[in-house]
């Protein structure tokens, strides 16, 4: 036996570099089990493997969670007074707002069928490179230079993990760039209307008129791209009727995490959310090479530890800048 040989699974379609290695392909049926409990945990993982295939289309339905908990929170319990639209400009921020989100969802998605999830998540710790950039061009926000300086690693260290990719993708990378930069303007325009005198709107307000807006630029999106969704996920709503409840499990959660997420840039700042993002990103990228076994080379490894020095640096200059002022 050839002691060089060694099989790789990837999912399939995950990057065209791939299509010659060794494909696992998961079933979208759960084979029949001898014990009862395996064939449960096994159809209960089936269905969380399903959903994670349409990514648009459940994003959408996370849209729609926070549409209508937003609604009746502010609208029918009075949990938060309810705030009216006051401009055409206000509107306008919400609408855009909605369209950032929805680009940075498609093309962030778009951009795993190219690029592994560790790369993608490596360029995904740019965020806060670019979130600097939108908020000093958009608000006229000026950080500290230590603050600056301290993102230099950040964008140095991307640069050196992307000449270190083994699996790198031109039409991946971009998609991926588009993404990260959509995330970083939506976090700044995001900050505006929360924060702003102006046009200031309660998260519960905000979540309410934007997530109606992302929902109708996600459903097309979400056929376009990921065809017969809607068959798919009433045929496995019918084979297991607890599907639905995961469902709306999920949709809960989703409007949870995008409350906490309005609540911490009100408090916080756009940039300072980003910065926190990256922490989950590193997590991402470690589990990722551990699951799919994506090829990693020292140089990539190196950049990316970098990029995540560069995070912690700008997490103390931060707070030496607050200190300070």
């Amino acid at each position: 036996m050839d002691s060089h040989h060694q099989t790789t699974w990837v999912r399939r379609n995950s990057n065209p570099k791939l299509e010659s290695i060794s494909v696992l392909d998961i079933p979208s049926t759960v084979q029949p089990s001898a014990a009862s409990k395996h064939q449960s945990s096994a159809g209960f993982a089936t269905s969380l493997i399903i959903l994670s295939w349409y990514p648009v289309f459940l994003t959408m339905l996370h849209m729609c969670s926070c549409s209508i908990s937003s609604f009746i929170a502010v609208g029918w319990l009075n949990i938060v007074p309810i705030q009216y639209i006051g401009s055409r400009s206000q509107l306008l921020k919400i609408v855009a707002l909605s369209s950032i989100f929805s680009l940075s969802v498609v093309s962030g998605n778009m951009s795993l069928r190219y690029l592994p999830v560790s790369f993608n998540q490596a360029i995904g710790a740019t965020t806060p490179f670019f979130t600097a950039i939108f908020a000093f061009l958009i608000t006229c926000k000026k950080e500290t230079g230590t603050v600056y300086m301290a993102l230099v690693p950040v964008v140095l260290g991307i640069a050196l993990a992307s000449n270190g990719e083994p699996l790198f993708n031109v039409v991946g990378f971009v998609a991926c760039l588009v993404s990260t930069a959509a995330r970083a303007l939506k976090s700044v325009v995001q900050g505006l209307l929360l924060t702003s005198e102006a046009e200031k709107l309660h998260s519960m307000n905000l979540l309410m008129y934007m997530a109606p807006i992302a929902v109708v630029l996600l459903l097309p999106a979400a056929l376009i791209i990921e065809g017969n969704v809607f068959g798919v996920i009433a045929s496995e709503a019918e084979k297991k009727p607890w599907f639905l409840l995961v469902l709306a499990a999920n949709m809960m959660i989703a409007y949870s995490v995008n409350l906490f997420n309005f609540l911490v840039t009100k408090h916080t700042s756009a940039l300072t959310l980003q910065v926190l993002g990256n922490a989950k990103a590193a997590v991402a990228a470690a589990i990722s090479v551990l699951i799919f076994r994506n090829p990693v080379t020292v140089t990539g490894l190196t950049g990316f530890t970098i990029t995540i020095l560069g995070v912690i640096l700008y997490s103390e200059a931060k707070k030496r800048s607050k200190a300070i002022f």
